[in-house]
């Protein structure tokens, strides 16, 4: 099965080039208390609050009961000589710098979905919520035994696109949570491998956001204390591309020590990375599709931003570069080679429907256009295919196993397959290999009325697909389609936002009002998100047909 390709689209590039022209067309959306010493509030300030880290001071901002601090700038601008190279530390600042803003995020081809400008190589800053203490805009200050619970998000994207700035963490934040999202280099600029890159013949190249994401990580563990956090007490999470970030972080040696619980959304899809000389080779057709014959470093390094940020370039699902990643992802899970921290992983109902819906799937971290649109009864073993590159004689066998007749049409049954095979078993998989070793909690969402923020109305029929949990647990501010929750979805994403929070605080999820058993090797129990109140589901694997997968 194909893992990635060069000039292949990324998840989210196809996702949102699409959805662009389709919006185009269309257009004609209380703080846990902590802590007993405040960090200082300047009155020259307003009361704004301010906060010296490592590198200086930083003056937020805030709303409500949280402090918002945008912008912290958590490495050197990786442009020039630092192109392509491991994050450098930021250069310090006198005085007190304004963090009221956010930072321009990093390269990413151009869509209406994704986070306003500006856009600049110099992109390596973070934000963070926190709870303050009301009136007086105190943050809730401690040492390592009282801070609040750090939440630090890693963002999804296909590693190409997002940042940041699109989860505001607000109201995690006031649950108790200090919440850090973070931006990291994407596409080409993060993730290129090439042997003119490596520090030496045969050494380690690609991964760059990757180890940008291990840089803002022990940005936290040295300045979140100033906070109000604990950085002895810090949860990774992450959706889609961002929960695969997540797994490559459990399994990178240079994360160890950096966090101590992870959440993983709808990031199963890309268990098996591919090996660095591979890696190597589609690196240097992209040099010389770039402008780079002679496959240098300098002339790579002296490409224009513009020369690199290409839709075609996919790097999904990272690299085994030795050093980052010493193995794929699955294969480190298999062999107990992870962070033993508390997990908790989940996927969506029919992960597949957005894309499929725009006429593509996603397999393996690869995205494949579906030959033959629609859907239908003639075509279906032919889109199989494609889809999951296996032979016409197993395709037989999955169409068998998913007869068009038993499903509404036969893209929903095509649809249900691919997201069986590619997001709900593999994640069941994961759950049974960390659950050997560390609490495992798994959840999937169903609730198939939330609203669609990334579509416009009614283009992905009614299901619970990629990216449907996320504003249940941030607020969304550049979703192109903004939409109110009912009353019964508010009580859920309350339930989620308490879930979580709880979950970063002592690595267990369950609330007094919801009891979420973990996975053990003789249960397979989960939460099924569903408004108003959560309910245990027993049914996951029988649903998903995860026993035929496996045979398979």
């Amino acid at each position: 099965m194909n893992t990635t390709h060069w000039r292949r689209a990324p998840l989210a590039a196809v996702c949102c080039a699409a959805l662009a022209a389709l919006t185009l067309a269309a257009a004609g959306a209380t703080a846990a208390t902590a802590g007993t010493r405040a960090a200082a509030s300047d009155s020259r300030s307003g009361g704004a609050p301010i906060v010296t880290t490592d590198d200086g001071a930083v003056r937020g901002t805030t709303a409500g009961t949280v402090a918002e601090f945008l912008g912290i700038p958590y490495a050197a601008p990786p442009t020039g000589n630092l192109r392509w190279r491991p994050p450098a530390p930021p250069a310090g600042w006198r005085g007190v710098r304004d963090a009221t803003q956010f930072a321009p995020s990093c390269p990413q081809p151009a869509s209406p979905f994704l986070p306003p400008g500006p856009f600049s190589e110099d992109c390596l800053y973070l934000n963070v919520y926190t709870p303050n203490r009301g009136a007086d805009h105190r943050l809730l200050r401690g040492g390592d035994e009282d801070g609040l619970p750090v939440l630090a998000w890693i963002h999804g994207g296909g590693l190409t696109e997002e940042a940041g700035r699109n989860y505001d963490g607000s109201k995690l934040a006031a649950d108790g949570t200090v919440v850090v999202t973070i931006n990291y280099r994407l596409g080409a600029l993060g993730f290129l491998a090439h042997p003119a890159l490596a520090s030496r013949p045969g050494g380690p190249a690609g991964n760059y956001g990757l180890m940008d994401q291990q840089a803002a990580l022990r940005w936290v563990r040295d300045n979140i204390a100033q906070f109000g956090g604990d950085p002895h007490n810090v949860t990774i999470a992450g959706q889609s591309a961002g929960g695969l970030s997540v797994l490559a972080q459990m399994v990178s040696p240079g994360s160890r020590g950096l966090f101590q619980k992870a959440i993983i959304q709808s990031g199963s899809f890309a268990l098996n990375q591919r090996p660095l000389a591979d890696a190597e080779a589609a690196g240097e057709a992209f040099a010389a599709q770039a402008g780079c014959p002679d496959q240098t470093a300098a002339c790579l390094r002296q490409l224009p931003v513009s020369d690199l940020v290409n839709p075609n370039f996919v790097e999904i699902p990272g690299v085994v570069d030795g050093k980052v990643l010493t193995e794929p992802v699955g294969t480190a899970l298999a062999a107990g080679q992870f962070a033993h921290v508390p997990v908790l992983n989940g996927t969506n109902h029919d992960e597949e429907r957005l894309f499929v819906s725009i006429g593509l799937t996603v397999s393996q971290g690869t995205d494949v256009l579906i030959p033959e649109q629609p859907v239908t009864t003639d075509n279906y073993q032919t889109d199989i295919v494609a889809a999951l590159g296996v032979p016409a004689a197993r395709a037989a066998a999955i169409a068998a196993e998913y007869p068009p007749a038993a499903y509404p049409s036969p893209d929903e049954a095509f649809s249900t397959l691919v997201g069986d095979a590619s997001f709900a078993c593999p994640a069941l998989q994961i759950d049974q290999l960390t659950s050997q070793r560390v609490p495992t909690y798994a959840y999937e969402f169903n609730d198939d009325n939330a609203p669609q923020l990334f579509t416009p109305p009614r283009f992905v029929p009614r299901v619970a697909t990629h990216e449907s949990e996320l504003p249940y647990l941030f607020d969304l501010p550049n979703a192109p389609f903004p939409a109110q929750f009912s009353v019964g979805q508010q009580v859920l994403a309350a339930s989620m936002r308490a879930a979580w929070a709880n979950f970063a605080a002592r690595g267990n999820p369950a609330t007094s009002a919801v009891p979420w058993p973990a996975i053990s090797a003789n249960s397979t129990r989960m939460l099924s998100l569903v408004p108003p109140q959560p309910q245990v589901e027993t049914d996951f694997a029988a649903r998903h047909h995860c026993t035929f997968w496996a045979a398979g």
